[in-house]
């Protein structure tokens, strides 16, 4: 069968709220400061190209933000950077601002299996990383059944299907996303032991999932290298959601003006499919 790791920020949110819970009933009076750890401010860029199958995958988006306090209600914005990409033929794809933070290309050009090459400069500082496009499979169908969970409950089972190609390692990267889900879910997935088949996979909210509700499920072909990077990233969500993540979880976007400053994120180009399934 094959490997498949599924990722939630349930755990995370629980976690908290048991936190509070504690703390509110051991004192109704005293005022509790958590003198939390706060790491220092570094420059974040979310850059994923994703091309959904059906759509030119002209227009893409990349943002460009800062770290903040754990307890900021606020993502700082950078703004004012300079964004471009550049495929392996030369041809250069700039991102403009359209509003703090977020930068946009229209008239990108996505081709599977070519290298593309990210160039950012903000704030004094020049970032750079590579990557190719990595193609997906369609999802080929879509299946709902009841089956009992762990206690025993009936519950809405949903199942997508897509053949794996064969002669070749593959990687995907699927999230889960509807009215009843505060944050998506993700799930990984390699063929290293069923290279060639027909892969399932098997989503499923014991408490939420009800009739009527939308399932938008998107399933990425991605890279080796950003497969491992999300496995680390994706772990240290089911962790103490008051811990600083690990500092050396880097992506692969390099700062050419001081290697020691480095940003968080992970340029990826990914090609994708999107099915919306009504809950019967």
């Amino acid at each position: 069968m094959q490997r498949i790791e599924k990722y939630t920020f349930k755990s995370k949110a629980l976690a908290l709220l048991s936190l509070l819970f504690v703390l509110f009933f051991s004192s109704c009076e005293d005022v509790v400061n958590l003198d939390l750890e706060t790491g220092e401010t570094k420059i974040v860029i979310d850059a994923e190209i994703i091309w959904k199958k059906g759509t030119t995958g002209n227009e893409q988006t990349i943002k460009i933000s800062k770290t903040a306090p754990y307890y900021n209600n606020t993502t700082p914005k950078v703004s004012g950077a300079q964004v471009r990409i550049e495929n392996s033929n030369g041809d250069i794809f700039t991102f403009n601002e359209t509003e703090p933070g977020f930068y946009v290309c229209t008239n990108f050009v996505p081709v599977i299996n070519m290298n593309y090459t990210l160039y950012v400069t903000a704030e004094g500082q020049t970032f750079t990383a590579a990557e190719k496009l990595t193609s997906v499979t369609p999802i080929d169908k879509v299946e709902q059944k009841i089956v009992p969970d762990f206690g025993g409950k009936d519950v809405i089972e949903l199942t997508f299907y897509y053949k794996d190609p064969a002669n070749e390692t593959n990687y995907y990267l699927t999230d889960y996303q509807s009215e009843f889900l505060i944050f998506p879910e993700y799930e990984l997935t390699d063929d290293e032991l069923i290279n060639g088949n027909q892969i399932s996979t098997r989503f499923s909210d014991e408490d939420k999932m009800k009739p009527g509700n939308t399932v938008n499920i998107t399933h990425r072909g991605i890279s080796k290298n950003f497969y491992n990077y999300m496995k680390l990233i994706l772990e240290i969500y089911g962790g103490n959601p008051f811990s600083v993540p690990p500092g050396n979880i880097r992506g692969n976007i390099i700062n050419t003006t001081n290697s020691n400053n480095f940003a968080f994120g992970y340029f990826r180009l990914c090609e994708a499919d999107k099915v919306s399934y009504l809950v019967k």
